[in-house]
């Protein structure tokens, strides 16, 4: 469901900016070589559209899906900065418990997201080098991503919120729409470098 996402796509509105959800084939079940090529798309009609810059959000296997854009269509290329909200890029045993439990019941995506996977392998033998300026969120309380620091991503500034704000909750489907979260995205979102957020945004 992208509903999550509208809210925090209008938080950004709220702050002055442009935000667009893009919707995925199959509710984002199928391939995230697909959904990596709708936002492809999407961000090629922005930039022709005459937006100066663009920033991308993935969240959960939307960030995987971020990724393989970056590193296989040209998407270093053209993101200023992506910010990723607890996304398995090595993968979360959730997939492996799932596929294993119902073989061929497993969607592509959850396929896709299995540790050791052909894609997560693939994407993971590129260098961070050719990467965007990367923020990667996550929280500890993730159950749904696990281990919840399958968010980590050489090259990327690697945050788990409770790190920043101990006492903050956040479990997987809270993620966009988190207040503490969305301060941090906000923060992100800047024209400077990508920085570790800070603890006022736990307010």
């Amino acid at each position: 469901s992208t509903g999550s996402l509208s809210v925090l796509a209008r938080r950004i509105r709220a702050a002055g900016r442009k935000a667009t959800v893009v919707h995925l084939p199959g509710n984002g079940t199928g391939s995230l070589i697909a959904d990596a090529s709708v936002l492809n798309t999407a961000v090629n009609q922005a930039l022709h559209g005459g937006a100066p810059s663009v920033d991308v959000i993935g969240y959960s296997a939307g960030g995987v899906a971020t990724l393989a854009w970056a590193q296989e269509d040209g998407g270093a290329h053209k993101a200023r900065r992506v910010i990723t909200l607890g996304s398995p890029f090595h993968g979360t045993q959730l997939a492996s418990a799932a596929e294993g439990f119902l073989p061929g019941a497993c969607p592509v995506a959850c396929q896709q997201l299995v540790p050791g996977s052909n894609l997560l392998t693939r994407l993971d033998a590129t260098t961070a080098p050719g990467r965007p300026r990367w923020l990667s969120l996550w929280s500890t309380n993730d159950t749904t991503v696990t281990p919840p620091d399958s968010a980590r991503l050489a090259g990327a500034l690697n945050v788990p919120i409770q790190s920043v704000c101990p006492a903050v909750r956040v479990t997987h489907s809270q993620l966009p729409v988190n207040p503490a979260v969305t301060a941090m995205v906000l923060q992100a979102l800047g024209s400077g470098p990508v920085q570790v957020p800070s603890r006022s945004d736990c307010r």
